[in-house]
This record gives structure tokens, C-alpha cells and sequence, in this order.
């Protein structure tokens, strides 16, 4: 499972936007920005998808 919960993972991906749109920015520093802020999405969407799988077994049982 993806470290942290998804609360932190969402706000991360919030400041790095925030660093996207800082107009000072290098080329290479939005690309790092990117990076990680994509990967903080991608952790977030694997919680929720694992949240979604443990709701379905409940709802199962």
C-alpha cells in the first residue's frame, strides 16, 4: 500500500501545483515538480481504489 494516507497525499500534490505555478520556475524544476506531484496522485488513487476493494468485501459479506 502506498506510504502515508490519503489526506497527506492530496495535500502534497496541492503544494506542488502551487510550485507549478510559481512563474519563476526552471524548466527542470517543473519537471521534478511534476514527477512528484504525479506520483503523490498516483498513490491517492491507489488508496481510494483500495478503500473501494475493502468496501466491496463488506458489502459481500
Amino acid at each position: 500500500m502506498a506510504k502515508g494516507n490519503f489526506e497527506t497525499k492530496l495535500d502534497g500534490a496541492k503544494k506542488t501545483l502551487e510550485i507549478l505555478m510559481n512563474p519563476e520556475i526552471t524548466l527542470q524544476d517543473s519537471v521534478k515538480a511534476y514527477e512528484k506531484g504525479m506520483k503523490e496522485l498516483q498513490d491517492a488513487q491507489k488508496i481510494l481504489e483500495d478503500a473501494q476493494l475493502k468496501i466491496n468485501e463488506i458489502k459481500a459479506s
